[in-house]
């Protein structure tokens, strides 16, 4: 019989919030006053520009700087972001893709200017790229320069920093994308043998070393709101992982194959409406992964209740902190074993998971593998998110105080200074920071050390040691991924649209409102979808031009990623009759009042709106910057918001 409880309860997991933002200074200060509180690890988010490769002065990074992270451009800053940190003894996790490489560079060179061997650091780099090419956009190469470089971090580590996790398989950015929970197992595995199968053919690791590098393979996953199937998506993550590691990479070692990863809760089911519910949907959510111990989050990291309308304050990251406090500490979750073990119920849904997750797998690594079919799994994911939408659109899918029990009081917790701002002064002071940075290094010392990074980067040596060099005489972020974009050239992914137009017939709005765009004369409407800035949130944009394309407009998206004078560019062009923006990055009041400005000045009369996490307090402004309407999340029926641009297109015909 199963004991009732455990002889010794459960440590609790590692309690972290994402956070960073402004400044190196004032992220580290940040990170002291939540490590005071009970916070047990370190989880570092960078700014658009740093995860995008760019500089603070380059024209892609206007705007971007210091809004959602932390800019980290040089050795100085990642100096300053962990002073008083000891980083022997700190568990850190960076999210950070395209340019992981880079970062580790720094914070291996930082902890050897600190006297820190590189064999005593502990933490993560996120580092998987699939997912951004198929859902958050921080991407800058080619997927199989990619891949190279994570092989060359996993290769590195292993011999040289192996207590770090060198890569982090992320499927927590599929489920924001729309991903079934079969979806999200099956593609984030794909990834993982994607990567696996290029470490093993690089010849860098020994055969005998490969369960090791297999171990240091973590993940970080979505919690959504229905816990119960959580709970079961993570038990059938935990079964596949060791079956992968047995019958594909003959890891005999049952430590070595068990299934390690880190949380988040789900940001896509927060709501600007009442968003006091979001407090109630986090706790929910934490519980479908920690509630299983046979299948509980190394880590966790929630969100806090005000993500949804801007970035958090301080207080607020203190209120998620302490909510996985008190579940650690003043609940008994910790001292039973397994609550599920033996549920009818819960065993049955991880098998029927586990079993359509593999078929789902197998099915991806005949397309190739996740590397190979990145268009194939980009559209299944933009029509499973519309497919979503749409559910919520005509109630099939509930939201509370979004599309049911919508009657409420106003929030006591909203309203003006419920969101932290970052100081527009930042980009201004990190800028001339940089230039002041780089006017006082050795010259001779940097260029060298680029001519090296290009020289191995052409080669099939590992890339780290020139990295790391190229950290120590103080390099930036802008100049390695420089070098690297010389040599791998750049990536557009697919915006996976055309796949999922039309692929569900459409709402019965769309379609009623495609037969009134059918008569209109001068044929369809043409509506630019454009996405200014670093911000690569894309997933608001796609489905707004999946429904603008259901709806008979003709529809001009062409990904992320967009100066403002492109965007004009475009609008002039294709003599466009709206102008949709889509912004997530909290750079909106810089960038799209821009775009109109230049639109204008080119002689483009098309009305311009725009969407995306726009505090209320900012309307007004940007009302007055011209443009003819503001959409936020509570703005969920895309029919309404389609019947509205057909409105606009109409009256600019005149």
């Amino acid at each position: 019989m199963t004991p009732t409880h455990l002889e010794q309860p459960d440590r609790p997991w590692m309690i972290r919030t994402y956070s960073g933002h402004s400044t190196a200074k004032a992220s580290n200060e940040l990170y002291r006053s939540n490590l005071a509180k009970g916070q047990t690890g370190l989880s570092i988010a960078f700014d658009l520009p740093t995860q995008t490769g760019y500089d603070p002065d380059h024209v892609l990074a206007k705007g971007e700087v210091g809004k959602v992270g932390v800019p980290v451009v040089h050795l100085g800053h990642m100096g300053e972001l962990l002073d008083g940190i000891p980083q022997g003894e700190m568990n850190t996790s960076m999210t950070i893709n395209a340019p992981a490489a880079w970062l580790l560079g720094l914070y291996v060179a930082n902890a050897e200017n600190h006297g820190v061997a590189s064999e005593d650091l502990r933490g993560t780099t996120q580092n998987d790229i699939v997912k951004e090419y198929l859902s958050r956009g921080t991407y800058i190469f080619p997927p199989l320069p990619s891949r190279r470089l994570i092989v060359d971090m996993i290769a590195f580590c292993a011999e040289r920093v192996p207590r770090w996790n060198p890569m982090n398989v992320c499927s927590y950015h599929l489920q924001e994308a729309g991903a079934t929970p079969v979806q999200e197992l099956a593609y984030s595995l794909a990834t993982a043998i994607g990567v696996l199968d290029a470490v093993r053919e690089s010849g860098q690791v020994e055969p005998e070393a490969f369960p090791q590098v297999f171990a240091t393979i973590s993940f970080f996953v979505n919690s959504g709101i229905r816990f119960v199937e959580e709970t079961a998506k993570m038990r059938a993550f935990t079964q596949l992982w060791d079956r992968i590691g047995l019958e594909r990479y003959g890891v005999t070692d049952p430590k070595a194959r068990r299934f390690r990863y880190g949380v988040q809760v789900n940001s896509l089911g927060l709501t600007e409406a009442q968003p006091e519910n979001n407090v109630q949907r986090i706790v929910l959510e934490m519980l479908g992964v920690t509630l299983s111990r046979g299948a509980r989050a190394r880590s966790v990291q929630l969100p806090a209740w005000n993500e949804a309308l801007g970035l958090p304050r301080p207080w607020d990251q203190q209120w998620a902190l302490r909510m996985q406090q008190v579940l650690a500490y003043e609940t008994d979750l910790l001292e039973y074993p397994d609550l599920f073990e033996g549920s009818v119920v819960v065993e049955a849904l991880t098998a029927e998971l586990a079993e359509a997750a593999w078929a789902e797998l197998q099915e991806v690594l005949d397309l190739g593998g996740a590397f190979g079919a990145i268009e194939q799994l980009k559209g299944r994911l933009v029509t499973s998110h519309a497919e979503r939408l749409r559910k919520i659109e005509s109630g099939d899918l509930t939201v509370v105080g979004v599309n049911r029990f919508t009657e409420a009081m106003p929030s006591p917790l909203a309203g003006e200074g419920s969101i932290l701002r970052v100081d527009p002064d930042v980009e201004a002071l990190t800028v001339a920071g940089v230039v002041q940075w780089r006017a006082q290094r050795d010259h001779d010392a940097v260029q060298r050390a680029l001519d090296e990074l290009r020289r191995v980067a052409m080669s099939t040596e590992n890339v780290m040691p020139a990295t790391i060099d190229l950290a120590h005489v103080g390099g930036t972020t802008g100049e390695w991924a420089g070098v690297l974009r010389e040599v791998f050239g750049e990536y557009r992914a697919p915006t996976g649209v055309a796949a999922a137009a039309g692929a569900a017939g459409g709402s019965a709005g769309l379609r009623a409102l495609a037969e009134r765009v059918k008569a209109l004369p001068g044929g369809p409407p043409r509506l630019l979808v454009a996405k200014p800035g670093l911000d690569g949130h894309s997933n608001g944009a796609e489905q707004i031009a999946v429904a603008a394309r259901d709806a008979g407009l003709e529809v001009i998206y062409q990904g992320i990623r967009l100066t403002p004078e492109q965007i004009a560019s475009v609008a002039l062009d294709e003599d466009v009759d709206v102008i949709g923006l889509s912004i997530l990055s909290g750079s909106h009041l810089d960038l799209v009042p821009e775009v109109v400005r230049l639109c204008r000045q080119r002689g483009v009369t098309a009305p311009v709106v725009a969407g995306g996490i726009i505090p209320e307090e900012d309307r007004p402004r940007l009302l007055a910057a011209d443009l003819a309407a503001v959409y936020t999340p509570k703005d969920f029926n895309l029919t309404t918001i389609m019947g509205e641009i057909v409105d606009l297109a109409v009256a600019h015909r005149g």
